[in-house]
């Protein structure tokens, strides 16, 4: 998400309610800071109703159990894909197409799996190269204190939101180093499918939870990124 200062990485707890605002408050006001028709049976956006059904259903056996996707709430173009991509690229690679809210991983022969995202708004879209530093299942989130400045409704997490449904990291998180060092920008899951095809946050990319935990399960911590320029 953007980067929603992922700070302490995975940790132990059970799920919070945001105090007085929502997820979604968190979502369309995060600051980044550093560098960077589903109709019948036909097969719409490259994915059946069914296959979209079966793909984007509930994960039960999460420790904070998923629910399934509202397809009703996602323009199909961004539902899974394999697609033709010609890329130089070595096989894992993540590029982000920020114009068209796109992430692709590069699979080899020309073609790649494509997720639809939701990438930073207006403002707070970066490009560059960057890299997987760490990765975290059901993370900790814990706002900047330039954040909370900004926003004081984030300053009963200034020690850090435990994992769970409403922390805005979701299930799963890829943090993006550069030189060694965390830029503050992340690719998160998101419960969220409005926000799909959508620029809603300070430069992080979100993906559906049930794409992100696709994405993270096939990326090694070093996997190289690419943001493409907006």
């Amino acid at each position: 998400m953007t980067l929603i200062d992922a700070g302490d990485g995975a940790g132990a707890g059970t799920a919070t309610k945001p105090l007085g605002f929502s997820r979604r408050s968190f979502l369309m006001g995060l600051s980044a800071f550093g560098a960077l028709g589903l109709a019948g049976c036909a097969a719409t956006g490259g994915m059946s109703v069914a296959e979209a059904e079966r793909v984007y259903g509930p994960l039960p056996n999460e420790r904070f159990p998923v629910p399934a996707v509202n397809l009703n709430k996602v323009d199909p173009k961004y539902l899974r894909r394999r697609v033709r991509y010609d890329s130089k690229e070595a096989v894992g690679t993540i590029i982000v197409d920020p114009r068209h809210y796109y992430v692709y991983r590069i699979e080899g022969d020309g073609y790649a799996t494509r997720y639809g995202a939701n990438v930073g708004r207006a403002g707070f879209l970066w490009s560059g190269e960057a890299y997987i530093g760490r990765k975290a299942e059901w993370p900790i989130w814990t706002p900047p204190k330039e954040m909370i400045a900004r926003q004081p409704e984030a300053a009963p997490y200034a020690n850090g939101m435990k994992p769970g449904l409403d922390n805005p990291l979701g299930a799963r998180t890829l943090y993006l180093y550069q030189n060694g060092a965390y830029t503050l920008y992340t690719i998160y899951s998101t419960i969220m499918p409005e926000t799909i095809g959508k620029g809603i946050s300070s430069g992080c990319v979100g993906l559906l939870t049930q794409d992100m935990v696709d994405l993270y399960e096939k990326t090694p911590v070093d996997t190289k990124v690419i943001v493409l320029k907006a």
